[in-house]
């Protein structure tokens, strides 16, 4: 049977502009907007700007084992050799820990939680599972910074995610100010999809994960972006949640302090999005960055 037509194709040998997306933002029909924890208008402000900031969502005595077991992993020569973790281009300061949750129950039954489950199924109005689980880390002084990208760009390409109906939810770990590279998106990019030039290596994430270059936006549609929304940059203590949608527009910056930001991300998709083959025509990635095993949907937890 032939493959249905790429409705977002990307990667490609000569530039396309960006169009707007085929897909809603919030997947619930209007009349039942109400049912989930989400109130009408930050239903609304999810839809017009791509993302919700919750100060202290969690509290920080809910917070303070996580943080605790976070430290441990960074001390952990045999993590750092394993190959869902990411190090610092040239350094061994950790960048990034994939599949969290399969490491750590303490993280697995936080993806469960209750509270924060029913707001995605909410969001997504479709049952959910993980396809992928990350700490970023951002040591002080030594921390790099990840280019301006939208995770369905890459996921769509890459471990092929058919359709925009997945988003990450981003736990603050550490606090996160202006000065130690927070998370910064552009309200309003996710209404618009932006192809990106160049054919994809295989195993380019061997190289993407440390440095960023295929599937970033060209410097035109960011600039038009940029001028007509601007750009935000949540800040807030340990416990702080940003949920944001998978083709929001985000980056950050290097960390230029001396306090480290680490921040969780846990990335839910739709059970009926789950991932076909890569359309940029390579391999499927590794199950630590798509998940294509375990699909059963999440069931919510109380007290993770």
């Amino acid at each position: 049977m032939a493959r249905p037509q790429d409705l977002f194709p990307t990667r490609l040998e000569r530039k396309l502009g960006m169009f707007e997306r085929l897909d809603p933002v919030v997947h619930t029909p209007s009349e039942r907007l109400s049912d989930g924890p989400l109130s009408a208008r930050q239903v609304q402000e999810f839809d017009e700007r791509g993302f919700l900031f919750f100060d202290s969502f969690f509290s920080k005595d809910e917070m303070d084992g996580f943080i605790k077991e976070l430290k441990d992993y960074e001390d952990d020569d045999d993590l750092k050799l394993s190959e869902g973790t990411i190090l610092e281009p040239g350094k061994e300061e950790i960048r990034s820990i994939f599949g969290i949750h399969d490491i750590s129950e303490r993280f697995d039954r936080l993806t469960r939680d209750a509270h924060l489950l029913n707001i995605v199924r909410q969001l997504l109005d479709s049952e959910v599972y993980i396809h992928q689980s990350r700490i970023n880390y951002k040591p002080g002084f030594k921390g790099k910074g990840f280019n301006w990208h939208s995770d369905f760009e890459t996921w769509h390409s890459e471990d092929g995610m058919p359709r925009m109906r997945s988003l990450s939810c981003s736990i603050v770990m550490t606090d996160n100010n202006e000065f130690n590279g927070p998370l910064m998106l552009i309200p309003g990019s996710q209404k618009y999809f932006i192809p990106c030039v160049g054919r994809t290596p295989e195993d380019n994430y061997k190289e993407s994960l440390k440095s960023q270059d295929l599937g970033v936006p060209d410097a035109a549609s960011l600039t038009r972006l940029m001028d007509e929304n601007a750009i935000e940059a949540p800040k807030g203590p340990p416990g702080s949640l940003i949920i944001f949608e998978c083709n929001t527009l985000h980056g950050s910056n290097v960390n230029m302090s001396c306090w480290p930001r680490s921040n969780l991300f846990f990335v839910y998709n739709s059970v009926h999005n789950t991932l076909e083959e890569p359309y940029c025509g390579n391999k499927p990635r590794p199950e630590f960055l798509a998940n294509r095993k375990n699909l059963e949907p999440l069931k919510p937890v109380s007290n993770p």
